[in-house]
């Protein structure tokens, strides 16, 4: 029996660094999400991409170089309202659309955003 493969290999590095990288100009668009980073985004970009090809099931890098991602505890020192939770849906969602995949990978990976991205809401 195979089992199912994974979002990672399906769509690939490429396409996973493709979203990191256009989720980021998103940020540098977005006052909002801006304010949150350092001026320099490429060291987030990095880890973001990083944390994605894990999460989607690719090499275990991010882990090996940060140890356990620990999401809510990483991002505690900002207030995430739902509102901050809408600008970075915003910015992923554009990010996934500039992806070239089936419409079935890009449901599932949204469904993993949004479940992440209402976890990290620590302000009402």
């Amino acid at each position: 029996m195979n089992s199912p493969q994974t979002i990672y290999e399906l769509i690939g590095e490429e396409q996973i660094r493709q979203l990191s990288k256009v989720f980021y100009q998103e940020v540098a668009k977005n006052d909002e999400l801006r304010r949150l980073y350092p001026e320099n985004l490429q060291p987030a970009e990095e880890r973001l991409y990083l944390f994605l090809l894990q999460v989607f099931g690719g090499p275990e890098i991010y882990t090996e170089q940060r140890g356990h991602p620990r999401l809510r505890m990483r991002h505690a020192k900002w207030k995430i309202d739902s509102s901050m939770r809408d600008h970075w849906m915003n910015a992923m969602l554009v990010a996934l659309d500039h992806l070239n995949i089936d419409p079935t990978i890009r449901e599932a990976m949204m469904s993993y955003f949004v479940k992440a991205a209402n976890h990290m809401i620590n302000h009402a």
